[in-house]
């Protein structure tokens, strides 16, 4: 079988990684091998850059530098032999997440976002473009009530704890990556019960014929 590569997408409190195990087990159930990953980590040297990128200090361009650095080395040792297996690569978390946090929510610059973006994924597409998901399933909610969520949940990283000024450019970003690319978006309304989230999720798999 052909591997599929979908990344998870949204701000922080937007409820994506809840979803990513029941997406699993659909997939399983339907007779496909399934890798999980997350970004930052997914291997032991970008855990390691995960755990300096959300807990030290640094400035942007040195956070930017970490994210593609710990990315290079997910997509060679985990993304590129899971889908040359044929596995369902679920990730949470890809590089429209540096053109989001990186880019719109700390203002670096997306030109050079978009260099390191060739750097790590040019040479490993399989045609003249870059190693992108298939699709990216991306939760949409208003970072007010994103913030509401996350007072309640756990001691903030350095994203978490950001202002919500910050999390609207976050999400103002995310928007203009779905308008650049819209064939590989699919926009989920986050602002429902779980339940009303996770059915609109599964019907996009379906409508794809991914799932039955």
């Amino acid at each position: 079988m052909q591997g599929l590569f979908i990344s998870f997408e949204g701000i922080d409190g937007a409820g994506k990684s809840s979803h990513i195990e029941a997406l699993a087990q659909a997939f399983k159930a339907s007779g496909r091998n399934v890798t999980l990953s997350r970004e930052p980590g997914g291997t032991p040297l970008a855990e390691k850059i995960r755990a300096m990128v959300l807990n030290d200090n640094m400035d942007p361009l040195t956070e930017a530098l970490l994210m593609f650095a710990a990315r290079r080395d997910h997509v060679l040792t985990v993304i590129v032999p899971a889908l040359a297996r044929g596995d369902v690569l679920l990730c949470d978390r890809f590089t429209d997440s540096s053109f989001a946090y990186q880019g719109g929510g700390r203002g670096f610059d997306t030109a050079v976002l978009s260099t390191l973006e060739q750097w790590v994924q040019g040479e490993q597409s399989d045609s003249s473009g870059l190693l992108q998901p298939d699709l990216t399933v991306w939760f949409d909610l208003a970072p007010e009530q994103a913030a509401q969520r996350l007072l309640a949940s756990r001691t903030p990283d350095n994203f978490e704890s950001q202002s919500l000024e910050f999390f609207t450019r976050v999400a103002q970003a995310y928007e203009k990556r779905l308008i650049q690319d819209p064939q590989r978006f699919a926009r989920i309304n986050a602002d429902q019960v779980r339940e009303a989230v996770w059915t609109d999720v599964k019907a996009v798999f379906v409508a794809k014929r991914w799932l039955s």
